[in-house]
């Protein structure tokens, strides 16, 4: 199955953007006649044939229009540090996509070493993981936020924050509840200060484990996505 993303599906027919249509005619060679199907990021996941195969400006005919595909019935919500080495977050953006989230908001704490990231490289990250994993939901990437200013914006459902700090936590697994809402914390490579793990549980936060491990920043990020995940997943198996 190859996969392609165009923002606007309302028409039947529709043109692959120059990249896309590259990719589609000389790296895939594909050809009048051949299937392949569409994405918005929205939700759309459309069945199209191709009735123009130019390199540059390949036109498509929509043939079978699924709209909501694979639409869940919770919210997940990751803000994280993003760490020094940028490819280690990239990683995180890749896996998180291909498992399952709805957004993440990099964020800068007291220890983060990285306070900068380019924003449209990492929006592509994503978006290739979406296609690469036949979903129809593009996750959120907002803008690089400060700690502060973001756990003090509500949240409609569950917050938590995971952190290292020698205290009462609970692990993620047993708090997640399905069809919920979920916000989670992760820090950077050096943790949340104190001051920060306090401020987060005084905005509602609650603190939790992933495990025993001492996890790097972006594997726990894949963890606690995971795990939320894992929790929601529906038996579809017939008795």
């Amino acid at each position: 199955m190859h996969l392609f993303y165009k923002s606007d599906l309302q028409n039947r027919i529709q043109k692959l953007s120059e990249e896309e249509s590259l990719h589609c005619i000389r790296v895939l060679r594909l050809s009048e006649g051949n299937t392949l199907f569409l994405t918005d990021g929205k939700g759309a996941f459309c069945e199209a044939v191709i009735t123009n195969a130019n390199p540059k400006a390949c036109l498509i005919e929509i043939i079978k229009p699924t709209y909501e595909y694979g639409k869940r019935d919770f919210i997940l919500s990751i803000a994280i540090a993003p760490t020094k080495n940028i490819e280690r977050f990239e990683w995180f953006l890749e896996k998180a996509t291909e498992i399952g989230i709805d957004e993440i908001i990099p964020i800068i704490c007291r220890f983060s070493e990285r306070k900068e990231i380019k924003h449209e490289r990492l929006e592509k990250v994503i978006l290739s993981a979406m296609k690469q994993s036949h979903k129809a939901y593009l996750p959120e990437l907002s803008s690089l936020q400060k700690f502060k200013e973001f756990v003090a914006k509500p949240f409609p459902g569950d917050k938590y924050i995971a952190h290292c700090i020698n205290s009462e936590k609970r692990l993620l697994k047993n708090l997640v509840k399905q069809s919920e809402n979920i916000m989670i914390l992760i820090g950077p490579e050096g943790d949340f200060s104190s001051e920060e793990v306090n401020m987060a549980i005084n905005e509602g936060f609650i603190p939790i484990s992933l495990g025993d491990s001492r996890l790097r920043t972006e594997t726990a990020g894949v963890v606690a996505c995971h795990t939320v995940n894992l929790i929601n997943q529906k038996d579809n198996s017939q008795p």
